[in-house]
């Protein structure tokens, strides 16, 4: 039976939500073409689907108006149908969108991308990070003529690929025999890195890192990463798919002093449209080019649409605007604003020992504990389901886009501010008065009737947050 605090929400109805989730699961395997945005990962008040969405705001089939805190997984960064992208992709729909030759824009956009990155020769386009995750491990292991690949087990995602997937708990349909080629070691500690060099002397091909997570690196820890590999023989991975265009301009590996031989983008830098890249040294990257006549060729990034044009037209168009407009300090602006908000609401209400803000220059992740102090799905579903029932869709983070209005920021942090108290509640009289239906679940399980954390993430703010592809 619902609580006091949750008859307070502003009355939504969801039925056609309901009956989209009914069909949904009967025609797509999940419900949707990434898990992090399955049903499993919402509570049960919320849209199945967006109809539509403008800017900051976005549009449920059933009508419900929402500020949008998480923006196709970050993929979104100036805004839904951002008009100078929609201009740039209308142009290019008008001259054609897939030839049996090259378009003229992949030369147009490559010299445009690589004049803005430092130090990369080379670029391959592709439709999703995936692909060019796993391109660049491929890459690897031909230039160096070994096969084992080191990440770091306590980041989120690297690729749906086998050589990620099988590190994980997903690891059905994975041979043993592809597993064994992937180490993890803990990005908090450079040693366990080191360890992995020393305990395999001469077979690791490649160090692949994000450059930012949740989970702290401390300092100096990337550069010591970038060390070991180049010590080592490896090649040094950078994966910008998240904080490319958004946590420094490129990405995120300059602000750290890092020289990485290979870095894959992705999300950001298509404001929603499909276009990742991968840049990276002449040396290793011509390994796929026809020119070389030296080493085997390695059959690199080789898709009908990786040069699809609309893809092409919405990246140039987007690395156009953050060039000419100060994108980066306007959502630095929007970040601090809701932070301290979110940060206010949760001391008033009592909640900030379970209820922590995790704020970056670039992005807000919140951590819900339970009354014992331990990471929980169920209050984080909570905060969700509260969220949600006052306009805001928030998945646990916020990120801006640079069409956020301050009445956008307004009422994220007003709706937190009441979402707060509902927790402040659930907390002193019991979550089952408060949450309607199941809490979500874990992207990633090993059976989908599996309702705890997985005992394989170890970084304590990691298993709120794993799981966002």
């Amino acid at each position: 039976m619902a609580g006091p605090a949750l008859m307070a929400l502003p009355a939504r109805s969801f039925t056609r939500s309901v009956a989209y989730r009914r069909e949904v699961h009967e025609r797509i395997p999940g419900g949707a073409h990434t898990y992090s945005k399955g049903d499993d990962q919402f509570p049960e008040l919320s849209p199945a689907a967006i109809a539509r969405g403008k800017h900051g705001r976005v549009w449920d089939l059933d009508g419900n108006e929402y500020v949008d805190c998480a923006l196709g997984l970050g993929s979104v960064s100036l805004g839904h149908a951002y008009e100078p992208v929609l201009s740039a992709v209308r142009k290019q729909l008008d001259l054609g969108v897939n030839f049996q030759r090259p378009a003229v824009i992949e030369l147009e956009f490559a010299r445009e991308f690589l004049s803005a990155v430092p130090g990369a020769e080379r670029i391959k386009f592709s439709k999703n990070g995936s692909t060019v995750t796993t391109a660049a491990v491929k890459l690897s292991r031909a230039f160096t003529g070994r096969d084992l690949v080191a990440f770091p087990g306590n980041h989120p995602f690297y690729s749906y690929d086998d050589w990620f997937i099988g590190s994980t708990v997903c690891k059905s349909g994975v041979p043993d025999s592809t597993r064994a080629l992937s180490l993890t070691y803990d990005s908090t500690h450079p040693e366990t890195l080191e360890r992995l060099f020393s305990d395999h002397p001469g077979r690791i091909a490649c160090v692949i890192t994000e450059p930012e997570e949740i989970c702290s690196s401390p300092p100096g820890a990337l550069r010591e990463a970038q060390k070991l590999a180049r010590r080592h023989g490896a090649v040094f991975i950078v994966d910008e798919m998240v904080t490319g265009f958004r946590a420094g301009w490129p990405g995120a590996h300059a602000r750290h002093g890092l020289e990485p031989d290979l870095v894959a983008w992705g999300k950001a830098i298509g404001n929603g449209f499909s276009i990742c890249a991968l840049t990276g040294r002449a040396g290793i990257m011509d390994l796929g080019g026809i020119r070389q006549e030296i080493a085997p060729r390695v059959f690199l990034i080789s898709t009908t649409h990786g040069g699809e044009t609309t893809g092409l037209a919405a990246g140039q168009a987007v690395l156009r605007e953050f060039q000419t407009r100060d994108v980066l300090s306007r959502h630095r602006q929007r970040v601090e604003s809701v932070a301290a908000g979110m940060r206010s609401a949760a001391a008033a209400a009592r909640v900030s020992d379970f209820l922590e803000i995790h704020a970056s220059s670039w992005r807000i992740v919140s951590v819900c504990l339970d009354g014992a102090g331990r990471p929980s799905p169920a209050f984080k579903t909570l905060l969700m389901q509260e969220m949600i029932g006052r306009g805001v869709l928030f998945h646990g983070y916020f990120l801006p886009c640079y069409t956020h209005t301050d009445e956008d920021v307004s009422q994220i942090v007003s709706a937190f501010e009441a979402s707060c108290a509902v927790y402040r509640d659930a907390l002193d009289q019991g979550m089952e008065k408060y949450l309607v239906g199941r809490p979500i679940r874990p992207v990633f399980r090993k059976y989908n009737g599996c309702a705890q954390v997985c005992p394989a993430m170890p970084c304590p703010l990691e298993r709120e947050c794993r799981g966002s592809t």
